[in-house]
């Protein structure tokens, strides 16, 4: 099992504006000017918060964007109005550990899914694209509790406007 954060943050940090909107990152540029499609080929499962669905749930044909993929959604809902999408509540850290060896397991968004699973140790890879925008106040991407965590830099992109940071954990 791996455990990967892929996602967008603002030169200052953020995830999100302060509405936990990403108005400023559709304005920024698209996901075809990146290597999202190399990357999401490679994973078996997407997990994200109630807050990162809302946002997906908002597209056009909002099942279709993860559709090799078993999704879950962190929520204290029982159903979710989009098809391919299942809810799931609990703890982020128990529940990753129980999906089993040999998948790939990306971290869609939301620091309070992220930030459980960087506490426990769990995060193998972070995969961060750094946008070209200041926000001033936001939702940050990291909110783990304080204590040292080491990753190792393993390659820079660019694509377009964003900076990719491809990082691994230390062994």
């Amino acid at each position: 099992m791996s455990v990967f954060f892929y996602g967008c943050i603002t030169l200052d940090g953020y995830l999100a504006d302060k509405n936990h909107g990403l108005d400023w990152l559709h304005q920024t540029g698209s996901a075809e000017e990146t290597g999202y499609e190399a990357f999401y080929q490679k994973m078996d499962v997407t997990i994200m918060g109630r807050r990162t669905f809302e946002e997906i749930a908002q597209m056009e044909d909002a099942a279709s964007v993860y559709p090799t993929t078993e999704n879950f959604v962190f929520t204290h809902a029982a159903s979710l109005p989009q098809k391919g999408f299942v809810p799931v509540q609990g703890d982020v850290m128990e529940f990753v550990k129980g999906l089993g060896r040999g998948k790939n397991i990306w971290i869609v968004g939301g620091n309070t899914v992220l930030a459980p699973l960087l506490d426990a140790d769990l995060v193998d890879h972070m995969i961060i694209q750094v946008a070209p925008v200041l926000l001033g106040k936001g939702i940050l991407l990291f909110t783990q509790q304080e204590a040292v965590k080491r990753f190792h830099l393993d390659e820079v992109k660019q694509y377009g406007q964003f900076a990719e940071l491809i990082y691994r954990k230390n062994a």
